[in-house]
């Protein structure tokens, strides 16, 4: 359907431990998964949430895949 968001499966890696907490709270996140320095999480319609997230942590992979 045309109003549904469109769905990204995304990995993320990083230096140091991830920002869990801060990528479950951010709008349009589910699914969040922390294993080590990686996360799992599903982001529904913009990314700008989730990159804010993000801010302050180095990133060492970023890996979005539309899901269908």
């Amino acid at each position: 359907m045309a109003d549904e968001l469109p769905i990204q499966r995304v990995d993320v890696t990083f230096v140091g431990p991830p920002p869990v907490r801060q990528i479950e709270r951010a709008s349009g996140v589910s699914e969040v998964r922390g294993d080590g320095s990686a996360v799992r999480c599903l982001v529904a319609g913009s990314f700008q949430p989730f990159l804010e997230a993000l801010r302050g942590h180095e990133v060492l992979v970023l890996r979005s895949v539309p899901l269908a």
